[in-house]
């Protein structure tokens, strides 16, 4: 079936609360409300999370609500040193109480506990800023931060609403925007970790979704640069229903080229061995040398999540929409496998 561009603004559910609008888009365009959803509140999903990378660390910063789990958590990975450090702080049966914004656009995150505190502020013109202190990180030392990502003019992200097969009620609904510039520095005990702008990248993965009672989700992301250009992309698929939309697309200067479907080839017996990557309209071919891999688990009673994300550099070329082939070598980003069972 032929994918569905979604050109207007729509809402992803209708009256009665059942998602609707199938398809992808270049923009966040999709309406989407948690109280109109006619599911018991722990069945919704939410997360911001955005990945920051320069030439020698990747930090995650993650605000999740899972319904039954919530999750805040930063991780640095040293690219350099090939070292990792991960501090977290769960909340059981948050049902909500996160007030996660609405849109991906408009609205601030801040999550406190205490003297720790991490927040995402959306300020006009697409810029996003990072905040965050935590005075306990690790062994005794303290993570401050202040972060500022820009968009490329122009920028266009990689929307999609999907349903997902034999659950009639359950949807995802996404925005990626690999192609932020960053700016600032992170604090990490006595070192600095800085951001300069060309030297500084960053990722938005932004989901909203009425889960199903399991899943499995394969995806990947990278951001740099090929000469002049800036290059990114953002790659995967789970067991929901793509047909009418994938997430699989690459950036150049921040403008969509978008793929059809995307397959990862993972070594099973070592996953720190090269893996390749294909497409089904043969405009994608890459190869994925890791360095690192840091597993998360999350369990509460019948609750469980794991996470399994691997760092590394990828290389290979693509096909763009004109026709014309990109090479890259080398652009610095992760791959990862997410498994969620209520």
């Amino acid at each position: 079936m032929e994918q569905k561009e979604i050109c207007s603004p729509l809402s992803v559910l209708d009256d009665s609360g059942e998602p609707q609008n199938f398809g992808w888009s270049r923009q966040p365009s999709f309406f989407y409300d948690p109280a109109m959803v006619f599911m018991p509140r722990h069945r919704i999903s939410e997360s911001d999370r955005y990945i920051v990378q320069n030439p020698t660390h990747l930090v995650t910063f993650e605000i999740r609500d899972d319904g039954w789990l919530g999750y805040m958590g930063v991780s640095i990975i040293s690219i350099r040193d090939k070292k990792r450090s991960t501090q977290a702080f769960s909340t059981p049966f948050p049902l909500g109480t996160y007030e996660l914004p609405t849109s991906s656009v408009t609205g601030s995150v801040k999550w406190r506990k205490k003297k720790t505190h991490l927040d995402f502020v959306s300020m006009e013109d697409g810029v996003k800023i990072i905040k965050a202190d935590i005075p306990q990180y690790g062994r005794h030392r303290s993570m401050r931060c202040q972060l500022v990502l820009m968009e490329p003019k122009d920028a266009q992200s990689l929307v999609t609403n999907q349903p997902w097969r034999n659950e009639k009620n359950a949807f995802r609904y996404t925005r990626c925007s690999p192609w932020y510039f960053v700016e600032g520095v992170i604090q990490f005990g006595g070192a600095e970790i800085i951001f300069t702008r060309g030297n500084g990248w960053g990722i938005l993965d932004w989901n909203r979704c009425v889960r199903p009672a399991a899943d499995i989700r394969y995806w990947a992301s990278a951001s740099g640069t090929i000469g002049s250009r800036q290059l990114s992309f953002c790659v995967g698929y789970s067991q929901a229903d793509f047909s009418l939309g994938t997430e699989n697309g690459f950036f150049v200067d921040g403008i969509l080229h978008k793929l059809d479907q995307v397959t990862f080839h993972i070594p099973l017996s070592n996953w720190l061995s090269p893996w390749r990557f294909t497409s089904n309209d043969n405009r994608l071919e890459m190869v994925f040398v890791p360095h690192q891999e840091r597993i998360d688990r999350r369990r509460l009673f019948f609750y469980n999540s794991t996470r399994r994300q691997v760092c590394g550099f990828f290389s290979g070329k693509v096909v763009l929409d004109d026709g014309s082939i990109v090479k890259f070598h080398n652009l610095t980003g992760f791959a990862e496998r997410s498994k969620i069972r209520y």
